[in-house]
């Protein structure tokens, strides 16, 4: 399967919140349902490192390397007795307006640019990375201090099922949806000793998150990350 893109995700972190499902269902493509862990429904604050983009295997001069922070939710697709496991944006922010324009132009996602900003200090035993974006004029951050040693994602665990989702669904309108599939191995994880989030989440994603901002992580992770592949075809579903 021909790949539209290929780049590394490095150092992903994942701040998990529990929420209403109410809230998502507006957001919700045609076609999928929330997909639960526990009987509980998630969204995660992302901050990850985007680097050596390529598209059609051709690399992006200047703009192949960036911080990414976006927002999601998990979703599943039954499909001839198959769950394919997914997640929805509500919105992925990145630096570059070439990059945001060629993904919103191609692929109908919800790409917006703001700046960006990183910074990482490691050792032996530790890491520390902190992302930092802007919103009306306020930095706004989300950082952890983790172990530097790796280890694979426990089975069945909220670690694995929020990190291991591989396809991803866009809501066109009310009566379309489009599928693409990532394709990447399964992470190792570092283990988090702490974090801090600042996040006005009204502000960066609208009212219906507002309550973000009253609410702590249920759980805050982060991988170690890899090669990705986002593969060109799309599934284009429509319903009446």
């Amino acid at each position: 399967m021909a790949l539209f893109l290929k780049a590394n995700w490095e150092d992903i972190i994942m701040a998990n919140y529990e929420i209403d499902p109410a809230i998502l269902l507006p957001f919700l493509p045609k076609g999928v349902e929330l997909d639960l862990f526990n009987n509980k429904c998630y969204i995660s604050l992302v901050g990850f490192m985007f680097k050596n983009t390529k598209i059609f295997n051709i690399p992006i001069p200047k703009f192949g390397t960036f911080e990414e922070i976006n927002l999601r939710f998990y979703v599943k697709k039954t499909e001839n007795n198959t769950i394919k496991r997914g997640v929805v944006f509500i919105n992925e922010t990145i630096p570059y307006p070439v990059v945001a324009w060629v993904a919103n132009k191609l692929y109908k996602e919800h790409y917006t640019v703001v700046p960006t900003k990183h910074k990482k200090i490691k050792d032996k035993e530790n890491q520390s990375i902190t992302f930092e974006w802007e919103v009306e004029k306020k930095w706004q951050s989300i950082a952890v201090t983790s172990l530097y040693h790796t280890e694979n994602m426990e089975n069945e665990s909220l670690e694995q099922f929020i990190y291991e989702h591989y396809y991803g669904y866009t809501k066109v309108n009310e009566y379309k949806t489009e599928e693409y599939k990532l394709q990447h191995p399964s992470w190792k994880t570092r283990k988090v000793l702490q974090y801090k989030i600042d996040c006005d989440f009204e502000a960066m994603y609208g009212k219906s998150f507002a309550v973000l901002n009253h609410t702590e992580p249920e759980a805050v992770f982060i991988a170690e990350g890899s090669a990705v592949g986002i593969e060109w075809k799309r599934n284009k579903l429509k319903f009446e």
